[in-house]
């Protein structure tokens, strides 16, 4: 077993230990960056072991071509998010919204939510990832509610309350598969390994499963924020501090799709001979559909900037669902794709919209007014990452999202409509909220505030680049990921 495996998992782990005992604000803030540079640098070691031998395995972890591209994803945009965390903590210390004991909170919270993420998705056992997603859930709870406003309070415990009845939902469809497994397995007790449950996935009870995955879609598509399982996340991000917003919306949700889409491959298996083999994809494709089109029609209600922003991320959730449940190689790409490039552009859009919150002094959408004039790089990099998340070309949202219609025509010519439809209004509604933050006269008193935009711009970069050419690796890479969910290569 290589020692990345181990290191990029348990880094955090330490991290979290170290820094819930660190007293000087402005050391904890850089061991927070420098814990997540090592968890990345081993991430990235990783990644090129698993290019050469296909698998890493050891200890009850196991990553394949699948889960190492979103560990060495969560393992950056946690890096990132961090180099952005320490200077914003510093000014909400300034501004008393929380005081040191708070700061200590946050910064050991924040590595505790990393850890939580990486073994969730490094894991091979099924029970431990129900426990990894769960403690997420802990971990973000303290985290939203960490200025201990009445509001904050509150959307924590919406939170805890609606997400908690969610992962319950899911343990129990954790137990359905367990209980499949006894009658199936050479040694029941590997019932929850995912690796011996997925090469005898095509002896498991096709009943037993089916309704398994009934519970774990709405119990992981809670953590997804798949309408109607959705209203935690726009009160968790909207009273959370902004870099909490960015890899709740970069990374968590991304972690509770990988959570469906490995029961969803365990499930295929199981139902391949029956009547019915695409359940679990149907079903997929109508949670997805059905929160892309509600949340594309929500971002013309907004009041609230970051509220905004949640919406836009239930929207390319359902899309991504919809694509992992239309199947097939060119779907599932797009799909993996868009996992990609959405964690990229959201998580450097909630950057910006915090650096953006601190000139203005509010969240209200109508009061934030005149970026370009008051602090052009924040006005032109909110335009530039709205105009990459609403899938303009060049960026690689534009591509993912042609790679999806693309397959949806091939495949489900029914629903393309419906696609463009809410492409449509999404875009909409997300210019419709961006001229007056972005154009106009700035108000009076608006100072420029201290913003680190080299996170956002990193970000960008590479959002840019891979809508212009998606490098070689990479496409091998998630090809490679697509033969594991979809059993056939992109041609």
């Amino acid at each position: 077993m290589s020692a990345a495996l181990p290191l990029t998992t348990y880094t955090p782990l330490a991290g979290a230990l170290l820094l819930g005992v660190t007293r000087r604000n402005r050391l904890a803030g850089w061991l927070n960056v420098a814990l997540g540079a090592l968890s990345f640098g081993a991430s990235v070691v990783l990644a090129w072991n698993v290019a050469l031998h296909g698998v890493a395995a050891g200890f009850g972890l196991r990553v394949d071509a699948f889960n190492v591209f979103l560990v060495v994803l969560t393992a950056f945009v946690g890096l990132t998010t961090s180099i952005f965390s320490r200077p914003y903590m510093q000014h909400v210390l300034r501004t008393r919204l929380t005081g040191s004991h708070g700061l200590r909170l946050y910064h050991a919270m924040y590595q505790s939510f990393l850890f939580t993420m990486l073994l969730a998705l490094t894991t091979n056992n099924l029970g431990v990832l129900w426990v990894a997603v769960e403690g997420a859930t802990l971990s973000t709870v303290l985290l939203v509610s960490l200025y201990r406003t009445p509001e904050a309070v509150e959307a924590a415990w919406k939170y805890f309350i609606l997400c908690g009845v969610g992962i319950a939902l899911a343990l129990f469809g954790t137990v359905l598969t367990y209980f499949a497994a006894q009658h199936v397995l050479p040694d029941p007790s590997q019932g929850l390994e995912w690796s011996v449950l997925h090469a005898h996935s095509a002896q498991l009870q096709p009943a037993v499963m089916s309704i398994a995955f009934v519970f774990l879609l709405v119990g992981y598509g809670t953590k997804v924020g798949l309408v109607p399982m959705h209203q935690w996340l726009p009160d968790a991000h909207s009273e959370g501090p902004t870099p909490i917003s960015a890899i709740l919306s970069g990374l968590l949700l991304n972690v509770a799709l990988y959570a469906v889409v490995r029961f969803k491959m365990l499930v295929d298996g199981a139902l391949a001979r029956t009547a019915d083999p695409h359940l679990a994809g149907h079903l997929l494709m109508g949670f997805g559909l059905v929160s892309f089109l509600v949340a594309s029609l929500f971002l013309h209600r907004q009041r609230d900037v970051k509220r905004l922003f949640s919406y836009s991320s239930i929207e390319h959730m359902g899309l991504m669902t919809f694509g992992f449940g239309l199947g097939g190689p060119l779907a599932t790409f797009a799909a993996l794709l868009h996992m990609l490039v959405h964690s990229l552009t959201k998580s450097a859009i909630f950057v910006t919209v915090g650096h953006a919150t601190h000139l203005a002094g509010t969240q209200s959408i109508e009061r934030i007014r005149g970026l370009l004039r008051a602090q052009p790089s924040i006005g032109w990099a909110l335009l530039l990452g709205v105009a990459a998340i609403a899938g303009f070309p060049p960026f690689g949202i534009f591509t993912s999202e042609f790679l999806l219609l693309s397959a949806t025509m091939h495949a489900a010519p029914v629903f393309t409509i419906a696609l463009l439809l809410g492409l449509v209004i999404a875009s909409a509604g997300l210019f419709r909220h961006l001229q007056p933050m972005v154009y106009g006269a700035a108000p009076d008193g608006q100072r420029p505030v201290k913003a680190n935009m080299l996170p956002v711009m990193l970000h960008l970069v590479l959002v840019l680049w891979l809508g212009l050419a998606i490098p070689g690796g990479l496409v091998n890479w998630l090809n490679h990921a697509t033969v594991l969910i979809a059993g056939v290569p992109v041609p």
